[in-house]
């Protein structure tokens, strides 16, 4: 009665065991390493986190927002986890909350007062925060109510960051996909590689 019982049971646990082993080895761990090496070896910077570095140093990725506190540098989108990479996430108010309401008011009044411009003139970007909280670009809008102010931190003319702005303004992905949008850590770069020479 033993035998009869255990045999069927042991014929189904050695092929399961089989089939755990390849799903584990096959796809958990050799297709991992297949895809990361051709995404290595197609994209490497892109695989790196495509990062930018100035004399050996640093300065961040072109993917990831960071905060520009100088006057003379154009400003992101505002981040709900205080661009900090390890904490991205969007606020999760509703546009119904009274709190999201109340900081969009403040940021709407702090940026006009900041770039001279009429409240109402302050493109949304620069009022509410991206769903990772940090997204690395601005609407072309949001740059443009900034160039005056950058040229006169910079004494440059504004015609000059004009050019920069349409330099770094980068259309819809493949002609397709998304809105123009200006990357603001390359552009504040670019501006400061300007400055330099």
């Amino acid at each position: 009665m033993t035998n009869e019982t255990t045999a069927p049971l042991g014929n189904l646990l050695r092929p399961a065991c089989v089939l755990a082993l390849i799903g584990l080895l096959g796809f958990g761990l050799s297709y991992s390493l297949v895809s990361t090496g051709i995404g290595n070896s197609l994209f490497p910077q892109q695989a790196s986190g495509s990062i930018i570095e100035r004399n050996g140093t640093i300065i961040g990725s072109a993917w990831v927002a960071q905060p520009f506190a100088s006057p003379g540098y154009f400003r992101a989108r505002p981040s709900a986890a205080g661009y900090d990479p390890m904490a991205m996430a969007g606020s999760n108010q509703a546009r119904s909350n009274p709190a999201m309401r109340q900081r969009i008011d403040e940021q709407r009044a702090v940026t006009a007062g900041q770039e001279g411009v009429d409240p109402h003139a302050v493109p949304g970007d620069l009022l509410t925060q991206s769903g990772s909280g940090m997204d690395p670009h601005i609407s072309p809008e949001a740059a443009q109510i900034q160039v005056a102010r950058v040229a006169r931190e910079r004494g440059m003319p504004q015609s000059q960051v004009q050019t920069f702005v349409a330099t770094y303004t980068e259309g819809p992905k493949w002609g397709l996909f998304g809105q123009p949008r200006v990357n603001v850590l390359r552009l504040n770069l670019a501006l400061d590689d300007a400055r330099s020479r």
